[in-house]
């Protein structure tokens, strides 16, 4: 027991570090992938649609027709390509989280006595020694053993937003952080016994989490197997029990009516554009959490952004130094900069601004602190007391001086032209009373310069061409704040938000007419996107501060800078590596690729499934007819070897390539309603076409083996010139690679029926010039019924029809 105290002071050394690794005292925490390797191949192999395509093909094969079977390769494409694209996604978010991860500061004993080090979380050990400052993230759960002004936010985990005190012998939690002071704590629970094994689990999660494009896909799938279970069960009845074609016949046209009317493609492709996009966003030093964080940013429409660190860099210098009081404290005392050059001295961990004062001030008199107040986001300003040197206080000038003051017009007017000014002066309270600050005498205005990003213009302009508001929120001074935004054309009134109202209508009233906010404080933040979201905006909250980590949080989507806190980075969807404002354009492009795109290939997916339904329901029908009127029964018209080469070039391949190209368009929400209404009267259309082609063409129960070929071929023909449409309907508005798409797609499938070894091994005969010019004319009617619905759509929706995409 009486090693405790030696323990705390100078932290583990190695044989005791070896030691709790030995007893497995080790804060072994999730890895940021949920999913192992294992994991991810199970989850892709064990689909209900490969579980659907896996037992039609075990029918198939057991009837010895092999080639029938050729649909099986969908099993191999679905689990084949997810499991790569999700690997490779795995792979690059897990180097990227190393580069991102929070490296606390632990004490270790070495040859040279003892030092703080940064350590990865894992490496952490029980008892070890961390340390703590403003922004620090609190990693394991352990018990204060020293602390200077120590104040932590459990808000993450209490929902309490007011910060905590703590005094040595308290307990932190994981998941929470510092706000002001400095401390230091010894892990008491590591691993998956402290709350941050559950957060990062649940933050870092590499999964597809509910989306309006995910809900919306599910919603469609829900529908289409509620159509499947009675045409399914028509279909199995009439073609097993009315056409006494044999039982392999009846099966093979069973599983040709099944296999298409499961979209077995859409989710796939949905994955593939998800993953292509979170790799394609990797590449630029982009960290995304949470996958659908790529669509959300894409239906966006109000971006808060932080000023400090978002549209400005973090760095910082002094620009000016205006002395206030000749005849006052500063004169007796010595120049003001060895004033300034103390107070950076003692600050233990400086902001920016006082890292900046640090740099122009080097030379400290000495003089020895009595008591410190750290910077806080609440108060605005920080200070030392120094026995019979005096109290000093530096801050905004607008809180430490009364409003109104000419020190404080001074400074509104020195800071209208975008710099920061902070107020140096002397306090007549010690800076840790109660009271403090107390009564200020001015010193000095010191004037710190920020640098505008290069890029932050660019983006900014970016957004307003997209119809994005942005509301530019700080917590410096509000003139400061509007400059800033105006240098950067970004007009609108300006308001300082200790003038905010509280009520959440007249708050968002505030938001709606005007552009910039100063002195905005966390809480108030937070409120803001409340009161945006009350509005029916989608809000997006960019940040790099503790003081930003509450609005990220509740935020639509929170978007982090990589050299922010580790706070902010914890709770952000997505956390920009390389500090670059400029990478949010590259991820709303992703998002609207994703999402338009997607969109283009359930029209696919979607149409086949209608008019397959439709199809199987038109032979069912006609079926049962034939069992009670004693007409003649119809055999479905295709093959599963038909339905499969039908979907290889109007809807797999192309679907693909649609799926992974560019797409600008700016997403809108209303995703089932659009897709279903597009899908739906095309699938009609070639269902029925379809059906009536292969009526013409059926020669009754005593056809040949011959004329049922050609019955099929006539109907397969029918359905792929409308599909084909669908196809050419879809890849709207046209580039020169999306006409060579639909053109290629179109001649493979002349090529197909051209050539004999193809026509023999997919059992297909056009030799019935008849048949054969039937099915194309009834086609065409379909392709044409299908471009007019195409353009009465865009009438009656008020949708703008192009047919070729314009600059």
């Amino acid at each position: 027991m009486t090693a405790a105290p030696e323990l705390q002071a100078t932290g583990l050394t190695e044989a005791e570090v070896a030691q709790r690794i030995a007893e497995g005292k080790t804060n072994d925490v999730p890895t940021r992938a949920a999913r192992s390797v294992s994991d991810i191949v199970r989850a892709n192999v064990f689909t209900r649609i490969n579980a659907i395509l896996g037992v039609l093909l075990i029918i198939v094969l057991s009837t010895g027709s092999i080639i029938n079977g050729a649909f099986g390769l969908l099993i191999i494409a679905n689990s084949g390509i997810g499991i790569i694209q999700e690997l490779r996604a795995k792979r690059t978010l897990d180097k990227l989280a190393i580069v991102g991860q929070t490296k606390p500061l632990v004490r270790r004993q070495t040859g040279a006595g003892s030092a703080a080090q940064q350590l990865s979380p894992s490496d952490i050990v029980l008892d070890d020694i961390i340390e703590l400052g403003p922004g620090d993230q609190i990693v394991v759960d352990g018990e204060v053993l020293e602390e200077t002004n120590l104040e932590v936010d459990e808000s993450l985990l209490t929902g309490e937003a007011d910060p905590i005190a703590k005094d040595a012998g308290d307990r932190v939690m994981s998941g929470s952080f510092v706000v002001a002071g400095t401390g230091a704590y010894r892990a008491t629970k590591v691993g998956r016994e402290a709350y941050a094994a559950k957060l990062a689990e649940e933050a870092s999660k590499f999964t597809l989490v509910n989306s309006e494009l995910r809900s919306g896909i599910n919603k469609i799938l829900q529908f289409i197997t509620y159509l499947l279970i009675p045409a399914g069960l028509l279909t199995i009845y009439t073609q097993l029990f009315t056409t006494e074609s044999g039982w392999k016949r009846s099966v093979l046209a069973m599983v040709g009516a099944l296999v298409p009317m499961v979209p077995e493609g859409l989710v796939l492709m949905t994955s593939i554009a998800f993953a292509v996009g979170v790799i394609r966003l990797g590449r630029r030093q982009c960290l995304v959490n949470e996958l659908p964080a790529i669509e959300g940013l894409a239906r966006v429409d109000v971006v808060c952004a932080d000023k400090t660190g978002t549209l400005t860099e973090n760095g910082m210098r002094v620009s000016g130094l205006e002395q206030l009081d000749e005849a006052g404290p500063t004169r007796e005392l010595g120049n003001v900069g060895n004033i300034l050059a103390q107070l950076a001295a003692d600050d233990a961990r400086p902001n920016a601004s006082m890292q900046a004062i640090a740099e122009a001030y080097k030379m400290p008199p000495g003089w020895t602190a009595t008591a410190t107040a750290p910077f806080k986001s609440a108060t605005k300003w920080s200070g030392a007391s120094y026995g019979q040197h005096g109290n000093w206080v530096i801050g905004a000038p607008d809180v430490l001086c009364a409003p109104g003051s000419p020190i404080a017009e001074q400074a509104e007017r020195i800071g209208s032209s975008g710099l920061r000014v902070l107020l140096l002066g002397a306090s007549d309270l010690p800076v840790d009373h109660p009271d403090a600050p107390g009564c200020v005498t001015p010193a000095a205005l010191v004037v710190l310069e920020q640098r505008v990003r290069p890029d932050a213009h660019d983006t900014l302009d970016y957004f307003a061409s997209q119809k994005v508001s942005i509301k530019v929120i700080s917590g410096d001074n509000a003139v400061s704040v509007g400059a800033v935004a105006g240098s950067l054309g970004l007009h609108g009134e300006c308001m300082d938000a200790r003038n905010l109202p509280e009520a959440t209508d007249e708050l968002a009233d505030a938001l709606e007419s005007h552009t910039t906010f100063g002195r905005v404080r966390p809480d108030q933040k937070r409120a803001m996107v409340h009161a945006l979201q009350s509005r029916g905006h989608t809000v997006a909250m960019t940040g790099d501060g503790v003081n930003d980590v509450l609005a990220l949080k509740d935020a639509d989507i929170g978007v982090a800078m990589g050299s922010g806190s580790s706070a902010s980075r914890a709770v952000a969807q997505i956390v920009l590596l390389d500090n670059k404002f400029a990478t949010l354009p590259y991820v709303v492009g992703e998002g609207r690729r994703v999402i338009g795109n997607i969109e283009r290939v359930s029209n696919l997916f979607l149409t086949k499934t209608v008019y397959s339904v439709l199809l199987a329901t038109f032979v069912g029908l006609a079926g049962l007819a034939s069992k009670f009127f004693g007409t003649d029964p119809l055999l479905f018209p295709f093959q599963p070897i038909h339905v499969t080469i039908a979907a290889w070039f109007t809807i797999g391949i192309p679907a693909f390539i649609l799926s992974l190209a560019p797409n600008k368009e700016r997403a809108h929400p209303g995703f089932v309603r659009r897709v279903m209404t597009a899908a739906l009267p095309s699938g009609l259309v070639i269902g029925v076409a379809t059906f009536i082609s292969y009526l013409a063409a059926y020669q009754g129960r005593e056809a040949t083996a011959v004329e049922q070929t050609q019955a099929s071929t006539a109907a397969l023909i029918t359905l792929l010139v409308g599909a084909i449409w669908v196809l050419a309907v879809v890849a709207r508005p046209y580039e020169w690679w999306r006409v060579a798409l639909v053109v290629v797609s179109g001649l493979a499938y002349v090529l197909i029926f051209s050539i004999p070894l193809a026509q023999e091994l997919f059992m297909l005969d056009i030799s019935n010039v008849k048949t054969t010019s039937i099915a194309l004319a009834v086609g065409v009617l379909a392709a044409a019924a299908i471009e007019v619905i195409w353009w009465v759509q865009g009438a009656v929706l008020g949708e703008r029809r192009r047919l070729w995409r314009s600059e």
